[in-house]
């Protein structure tokens, strides 16, 4: 029986980038998305066009705690069970710090931090149940040691991520494993609008000078919940290219 995926936020990015990745594997998945109802179509009929995957689509906020229920029954309705969960999902609302607001500083938790917590919640209860499951949570190298001022509400949940990935991993043991992957820089919709003299600098910081590709970190992500690491548990992986965080 074919391995099923949930990867939430994979309507673009490096979720959709991970949702190609396990279809080519043999996978099929379940893309989860908030709004881009266009994406996530165009998406499925990729995928179902070019490799051997059965995919299903759920429109779902990660932070509403009844719609994730909702997503997590259809799944396992439609599957019979999850293998793999990937928590992708996460926003971004970069400003200098005086211009921070409680208001978006909650979205970004609610997002970044709640949502992988509840759907982790949700879907750990059927792995528990089949005695198996890999969680790949995705953070960032921001989490760990690379701040910026404009991105501190955005850092702080990734940091939380890391810790939630260190948690679970012990909660959840010894039949699920919960490793976290942690990118830096990269070729996304989120970071297409940064400025050129920026990118240049930031790149330069880089061993390999330049960002990462989506499909790069979806390859550390599907490592991470193959059989190859089997035996690697409660790590965070740096996807950074090697970098100079002075």
């Amino acid at each position: 029986m074919k391995k099923v995926v949930l990867i939430t936020g994979a309507s673009r990015g490096i979720g959709k980038a991970a949702a190609i990745e396990f279809a080519k594997k043999g996978y099929n998945v379940v893309i989860n998305y908030v709004s881009n109802d266009d994406a996530a179509k165009k998406l499925k009929k990729y995928l179902t066009e070019n490799y051997d995957t059965d995919v299903m689509t759920c429109k779902c906020d990660v932070s509403d705690e009844v719609k994730v229920k909702e997503m997590v029954k259809q799944a396992i309705d439609y599957f019979g069970k999850i293998d793999v969960l990937v928590n992708n999902a996460g926003i971004a609302i970069d400003t200098t710090f005086d211009d921070k607001t409680v208001e978006n500083f909650r979205k970004i938790l609610d997002v970044n931090l709640i949502g992988p917590f509840i759907v982790s919640r949700e879907v750990g209860k059927y792995m528990l149940e089949q005695k198996s499951g890999v969680i790949v949570n995705v953070s960032s190298t921001n989490g760990l040691d690379t701040y910026y001022e404009y991105s501190l509400d955005y850092d702080t949940t990734k940091a939380g991520l890391i810790n939630l990935t260190h948690n679970l991993s012990e909660y959840f043991a010894p039949y699920i494993r919960v490793n976290a992957v942690a990118p830096g820089w990269a070729n996304t919709e989120m970071n297409k609008e940064l400025d050129s003299d920026y990118v240049k600098e930031e790149c330069e910081k880089i061993y390999l000078r330049r960002f990462a590709e989506p499909e790069e970190v979806a390859k550390a992500i599907y490592f991470l919940a193959s059989d190859d690491a089997s035996y690697i548990n409660n790590e965070v992986l740096r996807v950074d290219g090697g970098c100079n965080h002075q």
